[in-house]
């Protein structure tokens, strides 16, 4: 069952846009993970397995070592990802 009323709708949105946003894709996915926390913490969405697993993969996509630039792989991977937890938001 997925979230719904108007926080459910409005963290969609927000992250749907920051996963559109122009920009590089890493900075982007960074964001979006960052509102999507912020609605899981306040209860306005709901963590589904599948976005679980997806999150936990755009995570070490994103993962640097001090100093480290992330490559376009990264981005690439980014991009991929987020337009997979893109589908799965009207599940959470």
């Amino acid at each position: 069952m997925s979230s719904s009323g108007p926080a459910a709708d409005a963290a969609r949105k927000e992250v749907r846009d920051l996963i559109a946003a122009r920009g590089h894709a890493v900075d982007n996915a960074r964001a979006a993970v960052v509102r999507l926390d912020a609605a899981f913490a306040a209860g306005d969405l709901e963590r589904t397995p599948t976005l679980e697993l997806m999150l936990a993969d755009l995570m070490r996509a994103l993962e640097q070592d001090e100093g480290q630039k992330l490559g376009g792989k990264s981005a690439e991977a980014s991009r991929f990802i987020m337009r997979a937890i893109d589908r799965e938001l009207d599940r959470a």
